[in-house]
């Protein structure tokens, strides 16, 4: 976060029900890979509209606190509970009650087959 100088980036997460949250640095890489791909397929002009289209600059306030617009928060079910959770490039931002859940049930997965992880995944955790 030193090297984004507390410039963010938030926006949906195609695939989960959160926000993405970039430091500006990792959100510039984003944006390189997706001006990259061809635009005549659907599947990038689909995710550019998705990533691109719903992408806000995060303020931070003396306090290092941010503001994110209502519909963005409604995207996440957002309420007063929420969960900031890292994932190595940029952090979710998701309704707690949903992070415990999918938070449970990945975990409750890997436990139940811990085989049907591939090796390099497995070694990871094992």
């Amino acid at each position: 976060m030193a090297r984004s100088a507390g410039q963010l980036i938030v926006t949906i997460d195609a695939m989960d029900p959160c926000l993405c949250i970039y430091p500006l640095p990792e959100w510039e890489l984003i944006e390189t890979k997706l001006r990259e791909l061809p635009s005549l397929r659907e599947e990038t002009r689909r995710l550019q509209r998705l990533l691109i289209g719903n992408a806000v600059d995060l303020e931070l306030d003396g306090s290092g606190r941010f503001l994110i617009p209502p519909r963005l928060r409604e995207h996440a079910s957002l309420d007063k509970h929420a969960m900031l959770v890292g994932q190595l490039n940029k952090f979710q931002l998701w309704n707690e009650d949903a992070w415990i859940a999918i938070a449970n049930a990945d975990l409750a997965a890997i436990k139940q087959q811990p085989g049907d992880l591939p090796g390099e995944l497995r070694d990871l955790i094992l």
